[in-house]
């Protein structure tokens, strides 16, 4: 049945900057379907993240019916963080870089005409739980994510391609991990996994909820988002080469039968890196947490999803 005039809104938040300006348009695409198929929909919009995150925050307070981005990887993570852990499904319209989230749920990426039928077809069939991971900094403060964490190499070739404004899509992170791989070295690590605490050596290290991170790098290739666990990552130290060499295995997912890989299932992990020459900073689909340390633990079934 469609909905009717008196229904709950739909929130419609929107990065106008998404996709080199297409985040705007595609914004008003998505607000025109929902309008079209019933729904009463209310559109956020602010220029600064911070900013739409305080709005948008205040909207959920009128117990909408969804809330939908319209956006990348950044806006997802804006979503998730305030609705995991509620009964607001999170809808995804793909227009930004990465668009890993809504790569690892199956919806259409780089076709917004068809991300927007498949959007209100969501509204027809009932939402997934998929689990979320809620992530402790070191100041304290918590956060969520619904893709993979990054606190190593993997996060700094983040940290210089959000730095980046060409080229676009995946050939940023690869021209990003090509600048990177010249200065950053091994860390010593402590890993707590599932409260089992070890020192590791590592170049890479990442707890992925989701399979593909970085414009579809298959880290954690066997990871579901609703299994009830995290996929921890570990890449051992290796030769600027023979890292070059691996690096296009990740985007395959071939990469797990080297030596050089671990991947290990948990609950629960604790990263940390205190006698790293300088602060290792941790990313989380794609937002900067800030420095180690930081626990992370997977809440089952915390995110409701329109896919």
């Amino acid at each position: 049945m469609p909905p009717t005039a008196s229904a709950r809104p739909v929130l419609v938040a929107v990065n106008p900057h998404a996709g080199s300006g297409r985040g705007a348009r595609v914004g008003d695409r998505a607000v025109a379907a929902l309008d079209a198929a019933g729904w009463t929909v209310m559109v956020l919009r602010e220029e600064n993240a911070e900013r739409l995150a305080a709005v948008v925050a205040e909207a959920l307070g009128s117990r909408p019916h969804a809330l939908v981005v319209v956006g990348g990887d950044g806006m997802v993570s804006l979503g998730a963080g305030l609705v995991a852990g509620t009964d607001v499904p999170l809808g995804i319209v793909p227009c930004g870089t990465g668009n890993d989230m809504a790569r690892n749920l199956g919806l259409p990426v780089g076709n917004p005409d068809a991300a927007l039928v498949r959007l209100v077809g969501a509204f027809e069939r009932p939402p997934r739980r998929i689990d979320a991971a809620r992530v402790t900094g070191a100041d304290g403060r918590d956060a969520w994510f619904a893709c993979a964490l990054s606190a190593g190499f993997d996060a700094a070739v983040t940290e210089r391609a959000n730095g980046m404004r060409r080229p676009r899509g995946a050939s940023r992170y690869v021209l990003a991990l090509l600048r990177e791989i010249v200065a950053f070295g091994a860390v010593d690590y402590t890993l707590t996994v599932d409260g089992r605490e070890e020192r590791v050596p590592a170049v890479l290290v990442s707890v992925a909820n989701a399979g593909s991170i970085g414009g579809g790098m298959r880290i954690a290739p066997d990871a579901a988002l609703d299994d009830g666990e995290l996929d921890l990552l570990v890449v051992s130290p290796l030769s600027r080469l023979t890292f070059l060499r691996l690096f296009p295995r990740v985007f395959r997912g071939t990469h797990a039968s080297l030596p050089q890989v671990r991947l290990a299932r948990a609950r629960t992990v604790r990263i940390d890196a205190a006698g790293a020459r300088k602060p290792i900073v941790a990313y989380a689909d794609g937002e900067r947490l800030g420095p180690l340390p930081v626990d992370i633990r997977v809440v089952p079934g915390a995110l409701t999803v329109l896919a």
